[in-house]
């Protein structure tokens, strides 16, 4: 896919602040520090609009970023990070799963993992909330790069196994670094766009004004 444009709109800390233009949303969960913000700007092909850091916990916020003008990725807080407080954590918590159960413009949560090591508690505990609520849901194993391409196989097993990972579900090996799975991750995201686009020249041609939930629910 050509990214033509991107740029960052909005730190949202709840609903109030989420844009309202029904445009579908690709939202990213993972523990901090696991490559979120490096995975979009790889995504956007730029390299510093997701803000990156060394320091976990850095992403507070609901962080939106505008793709194309016509969809956006929305970066969720890290989870798993001991030095935030527990009460910061509850609220990042309530936060996320509230936006996961009532969002509807959400069309696909990317579910960021580090392929070097096996799923943290935290990385199957979503993997099977995701799953339970029945949320559009794809696995991507980052830091491919950091291993030799000879043991991926290895690692990708592991990783899957450890998650629940079943045959049909969806999990793509990624690296910032070179850009492996930049391509199919692309692909699988056009596929949750169209389906929403499809949708409001359907209802446009039967002469209804789509709202907001009707244009965007998968």
């Amino acid at each position: 896919m050509k990214v033509n444009n991107a740029e960052f709109i909005i730190s949202a800390v709840g609903p109030d602040q989420y844009p309202d233009d029904a445009l579908p949303e690709i939202a990213l969960a993972g523990r901090s520090n696991v490559g979120k913000s490096s995975l979009i700007n790889r995504m956007i092909n730029r390299k510093n609009l997701a803000r990156t850091s060394s320091t976990p916990g850095k992403t507070q916020h609901m962080n939106y970023y505008l793709v194309n003008e016509n969809m956006y990725f929305v970066d969720f807080p890290g989870y798993g990070y001991a030095k935030v407080s527990k009460t910061q954590r509850a609220t990042w918590g309530k936060m996320v799963e509230k936006y996961l159960a009532e969002r509807d413009t959400l069309k696909l949560v990317l579910l960021v993992v580090d392929l070097r090591h096996p799923p943290t508690s935290n990385d199957k505990m979503m993997f099977d909330w995701l799953k339970h609520y029945d949320i559009p849901l794809c696995v991507v194993a980052t830091k491919a790069d950091k291993i030799p391409k000879t043991r991926w196989p290895k690692h990708v097993k592991i990783m899957k196994q450890e998650l629940g990972v079943l045959p049909g579900d969806l999990f793509i090996p990624f690296s910032s670094e070179i850009g492996l799975g930049r391509e199919e991750l692309w692909a699988l995201v056009a596929e949750y766009i169209q389906s929403t686009e499809q949708e409001v020249v359907e209802d446009e041609a039967a002469g209804q004004e789509p709202d907001a939930g009707e244009a965007s629910e998968a």
